[in-house]
């Protein structure tokens, strides 16, 4: 063999894998297995060594953050594709763009990658992994906010699909679709495509990480519609999916977990979650937001809560669906740290309790006119003075509930009585 063709590539052996590995750093066995990859060869055992050599390079460039090379590496193995089964490609396609979304910041090389191999599936008429890969770029779309292009392209893909009668795609279409609706603020849409997701799961055996994913949604959608108890159940089913997997959304569902306790007043439970044996597996930042959250709930303080708010902005604030349950408990902890300051008074300055309550004085009036109009208590304000006028409540007498209903009743008894004495004289 000349020399120059040693330098082009390397026999396709289990000898040449071993020399890459044995190379002293990742470059140098980078560019071993990329001269194994270009070895002509197409008996089963050298298409077979280029399939381990493909998977370990794909290793060392996603170690080194070679984000560029793993796409240009998917267009080199085209000819390749053409001589390896179906099936085979899928895995080492689906591979590769999985590797590529482990480097940080590559969601726009994602989504040009996802493009180009669909155009690609599409004119190889390879049906099965174009609709995988245009499922994972309406995935990347969500991610992006590109919330129209991802509709449109789900909605033809899941017209193609149920034609197809692939359910394990199904699940996962189904489910990208409830959570785009769900991003849409389009709830009874979203629920809808979490209920054929499930549907069409109960018809398979489904991976316990797809299991928690669905459970994960229906938590998510039960939250929303303030049914915390049964979104705590899903959120907990979902959390011990994640966590047996050691999948970093079991977080996720933790935190989740602690908010729904927070959100039906059991914030006195979330220490003892946390300190549970699955608890102290996840402790980090996000556990620390919720039991701070918990915390300033438990002491009513908005001091605490706003200092929570600051502290952990990541974990709470650029969370949208812990931001806004929490926008609520806000809401509600402001109307009771205010209905307990003005309890003692009849009449008091908006100054005085925006000076107690630590607020600026326009958010204090504005809130406390919600109030009146909620009928959280019975008051005006004079704005004039710049006070709060707060008028005694009018307890009712419980006889006149009695006296009406006995009037009622009297009334139906002498209507009865009437139809009666018609009856006769007729």
């Amino acid at each position: 063999m000349s020399s120059s063709m040693e330098s082009s590539y390397l026999p396709a052996t289990t000898e040449s894998l071993a020399q890459a590995q044995e190379a002293k750093d990742a470059s140098e066995s980078i560019s071993i297995l990329y001269r194994v990859i270009q070895d002509p060869s197409s008996s089963a055992d050298a298409l077979r060594t280029k399939e381990v050599a493909i998977t370990n390079l794909t290793n060392y460039l996603t170690k080194e953050n070679r984000a560029e090379e793993l796409r240009n590496l998917l267009t080199q193995l085209r000819p390749f594709f053409a001589v390896i089964p179906k099936a085979k490609t899928a895995k080492i396609v689906r591979g590769i763009i999985d590797a590529v979304a482990k480097i940080p910041g590559t969601s726009d090389l994602q989504i040009s990658l996802c493009k180009e191999m669909v155009e690609w599936t599409r004119a190889e008429k390879r049906t099965f992994l174009r609709q995988r890969v245009e499922a994972r770029l309406a995935a990347l779309l969500l991610e992006n906010q590109e919330y129209t292009e991802a509709l449109t392209l789900l909605t033809s893909l899941i017209k193609e699909v149920r034609r197809l009668d692939d359910k394990l795609l199904l699940v996962d279409i189904d489910l990208l679709e409830s959570k785009l609706h769900f991003s849409l603020r389009n709830l009874p849409k979203a629920k809808a495509s979490l209920t054929a997701a499930r549907t069409a799961a109960n018809a398979i055996y489904v991976p316990p990480a797809q299991q928690g994913t669905i459970d994960l949604q229906s938590g998510i959608l039960h939250a929303e519609e303030k049914d915390y108890k049964t979104a705590y159940s899903y959120f907990f089913e979902a959390f011990e999916a994640f966590s047996a997997l050691e999948d970093p959304k079991a977080i996720f569902s933790l935190k989740y977990m602690l908010l729904c306790k927070i959100m039906v007043n059991q914030a006195d439970d979330v220490a003892g979650i946390i300190s549970s044996k699955a608890g102290l597996k996840y402790l980090g930042p996000d556990v620390d937001a919720m039991k701070a959250v918990a915390d300033a709930y438990s002491k009513r303080s908005l001091k605490y809560f706003e200092t929570a708010l600051r502290d952990y902005k990541s974990q709470l604030e650029e969370d949208p669906i812990v931001h806004r349950h929490l926008s609520s408990l806000y809401d509600t902890l402001l109307e009771q740290n205010l209905c307990r300051l003005i309890e003692p008074y009849s009449r008091v300055e908006i100054a005085h309790i925006a000076e107690m309550i630590e607020l600026p004085i326009d958010h204090v009036e504005k809130k406390l006119s919600q109030m009146i109009l909620d009928k959280k208590f019975a008051g005006t304000l004079d704005q004039g003075a710049g006070c709060l006028i707060i008028f005694e409540d009018s307890k009712t007498e419980e006889i006149f509930p009695a006296t009406l209903e006995t009037i009622s009743n009297v009334g139906k008894v002498v209507d009865s009585l009437y139809v009666r004495s018609a009856k006769i004289m007729a």
